[in-house]
C-alpha cells in the first residue's frame, strides 16, 4: 500500500511574514503554530536572556532583532508582552512610523480587545485582539496545546473572518468576544485558572503537613473528576461538607487550618461561603443545615469574624 507524502511545511508557500515582539511564553509558541500553517517567521525580538534562549528554541534560525526592525519586515505581528506594557508599546510603536499601512497588528492580550490598538489602526494597520484560554510553559509542547484551544477572538467587524481564520490555522477554536466584555471573560478566566493553581499548591503543602508522601498522586485522580464533573453538571457537581451543612467539620477544617496554615484560612472561608451560597441557591443545602454552617464561616470557631486577619 503507497503512502501519501505529507509535505514539509517549508516547501509550502508562505501567505505571511510573521514577526513575534516580545518573546515570552506566549509569542513563539504561536509563531511556532502559524509556521505549520505555512506562514514565515522571520523576526522576533527579546530583551532578556531567557527570552532569547526561548525565541532560539522554539524559533530556530529566526533572527533576533530590535522591535522596529521586527515590524520592517513582517506582514503580521504578533504583540506579546505584559498587559500593563501593551498600551505604551502601540504608542511608541506609531509615533516612531514602525507601523505600516495594511500590515496586521495582533495582541494576546486576553484584557483588552481591539480598540487598544485604536492608534495603529489610524495608521493604517489591521488590529486583531487573539487571546489563547491556555497556560504556556514556553516550550515546544505548548505547540501542541493549542490544537482545540478556545481563543477570544475580538476585531472590527471587516475583520472578523480573518482573525477567525488565523486562529484555526494555529489549531484553535474561535470564540468571539464583544469589546466591551473583554475584561469579564478575562476575569473569569483568572477566577477559574489562576486560582485553581493557587488552591491546588495549598491542598498539596496541607497533604505534605499531614504525612501524605506523594500529594500530587492522591489529588489527581480526585480533580481530575472534580472538573470534569464541575463542567459537565455546573453546580450539580458539589459535594463535601460545606455541600452537606456539616458544620461541625468545617468547623475543624479552620481550627486545623488556623493552627498549621493560618494563611490559608481566608481563602477557605471565603470559597466555603461561596459554596454555601451556590448550594443554597441549587437545592444542595438544606436551609435548615445552614443557619450552624453560615455560623462558622461568618465568625470561625474561636468567636472572632471569619474574614479578620
Amino acid at each position: 500500500m503507497s503512502t501519501v507524502h505529507q509535505p514539509d511545511p517549508k516547501d509550502r508557500p508562505a501567505r505571511l511574514t510573521v514577526g513575534v515582539i516580545g518573546a515570552g511564553r506566549v509569542g513563539p509558541a504561536l509563531a511556532a503554530s502559524l509556521q505549520l500553517a505555512g506562514h514565515r517567521p522571520v523576526a522576533v525580538s527579546g530583551v532578556s536572556d531567557v527570552s532569547r534562549k526561548r525565541a532560539a528554541e522554539m524559533l530556530p534560525e529566526v533572527p533576533v532583532v530590535p522591535p522596529a526592525e521586527v515590524m520592517r519586515r513582517v506582514d503580521l505581528v504578533l504583540l506579546t508582552v505584559p498587559d500593563d506594557a501593551l498600551v505604551g508599546l502601540v504608542e511608541g510603536l506609531v509615533d516612531t512610523g514602525a507601523v505600516r499601512p495594511g500590515q496586521l497588528l495582533v495582541h494576546t492580550s486576553g484584557r483588552y480587545g481591539a480598540k487598544v490598538l485604536d492608534p495603529a489602526l489610524r495608521a493604517g494597520a489591521l488590529p486583531l485582539a487573539l487571546h489563547p484560554a491556555m497556560t504556556f510553559t514556553g516550550t515546544p509542547v505548548d505547540v501542541q496545546r493549542l490544537a482545540g484551544c478556545s481563543f477570544g477572538v475580538t476585531a472590527p467587524d471587516e475583520l472578523r473572518l480573518a482573525a477567525e481564520a488565523l486562529v484555526i490555522e494555529m489549531g484553535g477554536e474561535p470564540e468571539w468576544i464583544a469589546e466591551e466584555n473583554r475584561p469579564l471573560y478575562h476575569a473569569a478566566l483568572a477566577l477559574g485558572a489562576n486560582h485553581l493553581v493557587t488552591l491546588v499548591a495549598q491542598s498539596m503543602e496541607l497533604l505534605r503537613t499531614a504525612g501524605v508522601a506523594a500529594p500530587d498522586r492522591m489529588l489527581g485522580p480526585l480533580l481530575g473528576a472534580a472538573l470534569d464533573n464541575a463542567l459537565r453538571s455546573g453546580d450539580a457537581a458539589l459535594t463535601g461538607p460545606v455541600a452537606r451543612g456539616d458544620a461541625g467539620t468545617v468547623a475543624a477544617h479552620v481550627i486545623e487550618l488556623r493552627k498549621h496554615a493560618p494563611q490559608t484560612v481566608a481563602g477557605y472561608l471565603a470559597m466555603a461561603r461561596a459554596t454555601a451560597d451556590r448550594a443554597l441557591a441549587h437545592g444542595l443545602l438544606k436551609p435548615e443545615l445552614a443557619e450552624d454552617l453560615l455560623g462558622v464561616l461568618a465568625h470561625g470557631t474561636d468567636g472572632t469574624e471569619g474574614d479578620t486577619r
